[in-house]
């Protein structure tokens, strides 16, 4: 015979079980439309210059040689790592404002447009600058819709 645990006790599992099950699906796309980690570092400028679309980001602090760029799923992605001064010791300071760690951030590209091939980065005075050239431009390939009013 198999006794089951009542449902009263049973109940806050659940909820558990589904509240989380709810979050983790609603998160599980954030990474399609822009999800980062550490939002607020590597704040960027995104614009359209000589039929190439440009990602300017700020990385202040960080070393060319922890930036990583790649391009997956079609999606441009800036990841590194920005590190402490181990020379001094936490307790000396007095107070930290300055942002340590990973970062990543994630941005969505026009699949049919990018010629992926050709993409290339700068880095100089703490800005990492992509220009990744479009076949055509975006500007060009907007098309006003007029709304009639009934």
């Amino acid at each position: 015979m198999i006794r089951r645990v009542p449902a009263v006790l049973r109940g806050p599992f659940l909820l558990e079980s589904n509240l989380s099950r709810m979050v983790d699906d609603m998160f599980s796309d954030f990474h399609r439309i822009g999800f980062d980690i550490s939002p607020n570092f590597g704040r960027t400028d995104v614009y359209e210059h000589d039929q190439a679309l440009v990602f300017e980001t700020e990385l202040p602090g960080v070393k060319k040689s922890e930036i990583s760029i790649k391009v997956e799923d079609d999606q441009l992605i800036i990841s590194g790592e920005v590190k402490r001064n181990e020379a001094i010791d936490r307790e000396n300071y007095f107070r930290v404002g300055r942002r340590y760690g990973r970062f990543q951030r994630c941005y969505p590209l026009p699949a049919d447009m990018i010629q992926k091939d050709d993409i290339k980065a700068t880095f100089e005075d703490g800005i990492l600058r992509v220009t990744a050239p479009m076949q055509e431009s975006i500007k060009e390939k907007e098309k006003p819709i007029e709304i009639a009013v009934e």
